[in-house]
């Protein structure tokens, strides 16, 4: 496999481009947007810069990986001559069907056709293509170019040997793929998710503060990051599209946004995307300050 497509270039698309460019693959870069893609491009080449300046990788392979990527602003054009197209939208059902239609229409028949969701159902997605049994879960962990995770999910009727290549590519640019099933939120989220929720709720129900919860997380059970701030992190308008995937999935009141994140999605204090979560990031630093919002 040389020549891959991803369709979509915010924060996961072009990390997703980044890690295939940098292990010698031909990466085609779809967004509709031209400025959308000139600042993929950059944000791709600071990241590289990052790397570079750790000793993970050196100028010339950064010149190397970026001569290895090229833009487009129609599915048609992109996925032309695709083995593999990863679609990596923003996490919105609607669209994805869109993608798909669009990837599978102007597609080679024999080109694999993955989605980075972090929830959406592969067998819907592979529904609306003439070749379901070439559909596959690709679900990258964000930052792309450092989390090693890649969760890869089996549709209903993905084939095999559709899997089998998909492993391997993964663990070819450097990644530990994890396989996992076609139900609500695969594993990740469905255990993620769920903590990320109780975590609101405990805010929400005044047992204690953001720092504290965060602070008794990281501390009391190692983990590197407190739920509310990988909340803002991952964006409040994710968490609340993944729980209520969940909750209609499982038809279980335990996935239900608590109403805490429903207001804050609507009131649009989305986390780090927009300045705004329950920290405040409008500062231009790594401190995190809480939020206005949460100040009594």
């Amino acid at each position: 496999m040389k020549n891959i497509t991803v369709i979509g270039s915010g924060t996961m698309g072009n990390g997703i481009a980044h890690v295939f460019a940098q292990n010698g693959l031909k990466v085609s870069l779809v967004d509709v947007n031209p400025a959308a893609l000139e600042k993929a491009l950059n944000t791709i080449g600071k990241n590289f810069d990052r790397q570079i300046a750790k000793g993970a990788t050196t100028e010339d392979q950064k010149n190397a990986a970026l001569s290895n990527i090229s833009t487009f602003t129609t599915v048609a054009e992109g996925v032309k001559n695709a083995e593999l197209a990863v679609e990596a939208a923003t996490e919105n059902i609607d669209l994805k069907l869109k993608i798909f239609k669009e990837m599978d229409l102007y597609s080679p028949q024999n080109c694999i056709l993955a989605s980075n969701t972090s929830s959406i159902s592969i067998t819907r997605l592979a529904s609306v293509t003439s070749k379901p049994s070439k559909v596959i879960g690709m679900h990258f962990m964000n930052p792309v170019p450092v989390m090693k995770l890649v969760e890869v999910i089996n549709g209903y009727s993905t084939e095999k040997s559709v899997t089998d290549v998909i492993m391997n590519l993964s663990t070819q640019i450097g990644k530990i793929p994890t396989l996992a099933n076609d139900y609500p939120g695969f594993v990740a989220n469905r255990i993620l998710m769920p903590m990320i929720n109780e975590a609101i709720f405990t805010l929400h129900e005044g047992v204690a503060g953001v720092s504290e919860i965060d602070t008794i997380m990281k501390l009391g059970m190692a983990h590197p990051m407190g739920p509310l701030q990988l909340a803002d992190f991952i964006g409040l308008d994710v968490c609340h599209s993944i729980l209520n995937v969940l909750f209609n999935g499982f038809g279980n009141p335990k996935y239900a946004p608590c109403p805490l994140l429903s207001n804050m999605v609507t009131a649009g204090k989305l986390g780090v995307k927009n300045g705004e979560g329950f920290y405040d990031y409008s500062h231009g630093t790594k401190e995190l300050v809480i939020s206005k919002s949460f100040v009594k």
